[in-house]
């Protein structure tokens, strides 16, 4: 199979092909992030590397088998002011129509986050498909809800595989002093949580940003544990706890994610950014795919499908 990756990152695709067992012959990527470029390339030395997407010609490539992608999404978000498709950023989503009609893949995969359904609709309509909306939490610890679109066949959403936060974080020895990898909240600070009125947790698995923190406990919940988010400087969001709205606790343990615990959220393998700054290596796993969520979807292409295996 001959893929084309645009906006490729860290390569979360060819992860998800790898660990799916489909054959790649070449994996064509478009990414301008030099770290992002770096991680792939310690991970995939013989991905071809075309540069900036706008330069990137359809002619200049073998007939693709997939086309995949995820198109810069601030434009689309609903985080921060709502942009339009006038927005520079959202504009990159037709660099992706152009390379769609371009190379005539047998297959494609767009990803991007959820928005206002008249932008939706309109990518549908260039797409020719409707999206399916599938949670990360289904197949990983995080709640991370995205839309993709795809023409691959009879995509269902994955099966629960019910993994809880607890089961992807590292052993951390705080010291007495309260004191995290050098940093320590202010004194006061509040946490909380709250329960819809169906006693559900709400605040389970807050898709986070990598500025903020968490904090991980038991609860007699039906989950084992819950996140609670801090921004930069340290100041958690008071949220109501259980049956007493206005209690709070503080004095308990908060750290940042580590960087592996952030590679386990993703679905990726312990060390896989490993080459990079901190701050590099989190901001490439924030921008990218949660593979298992991808790997689930490509694993709908026919089995025993003729695909285009000459090199």
């Amino acid at each position: 199979m001959k893929v084309l990756s645009l906006f490729d990152g860290i390569s979360c695709g060819m992860v998800a092909l790898e660990r799916i067992g489909i054959k790649i012959n070449r994996y064509y990527a478009s990414e301008v992030d030099k770290y992002a470029i770096q991680i792939a390339q310690k991970n995939y030395p013989d991905t071809i590397q075309l540069g900036d997407v706008k330069e990137v010609r359809g002619v200049d490539l073998p007939k693709i088998d997939l086309l995949i992608g995820g198109s810069p999404c601030q434009g689309f978000s609903f985080a921060g002011k709502q942009l339009n498709f006038d927005d520079p950023r959202s504009k990159l989503f037709f660099e992706f129509v152009r390379l769609l009609k371009e190379t005539q893949p047998k297959y494609f995969l767009l990803e991007n986050v959820k928005m206002k359904k008249e932008y939706q609709d309109v990518i549908s309509e260039y797409l020719g498909v409707e999206p399916i909306e599938i949670n990360s939490a289904l197949v990983s610890a995080q709640n991370r809800v995205r839309l993709y679109w795809t023409n691959i066949p009879d995509v269902k959403q994955p099966n629960d595989k019910k993994i809880s936060l607890e089961d992807i974080l590292e052993d951390i020895t705080y010291s007495s002093s309260g004191a995290i990898r050098g940093r320590r909240l202010n004194k006061g600070t509040i946490i909380g949580r709250r329960l819809n009125k169906n006693r559900k947790r709400e605040d389970y698995n807050k898709e986070i940003p990598i500025t903020q923190c968490l904090e991980v406990r038991a609860t007699n919940t039906n989950k084992s544990n819950c996140l609670t988010t801090v921004d930069k400087d340290n100041v958690l969001t008071p949220l109501e706890i259980g049956r007493h709205p206005n209690a709070y606790k503080n004095n308990l343990p908060f750290r940042y994610y580590t960087v592996t615990e952030y590679e386990r959220l993703q679905t990726l393998p312990d060390g896989y950014t490993e080459g990079v700054s901190v701050s590099q290596r989190k901001k490439a796993l924030g921008n990218g795919w949660t593979v298992d969520v991808i790997a689930h979807i490509l694993s709908f292409i026919p089995k025993g499908e003729v695909l285009h295996n000459d090199n």
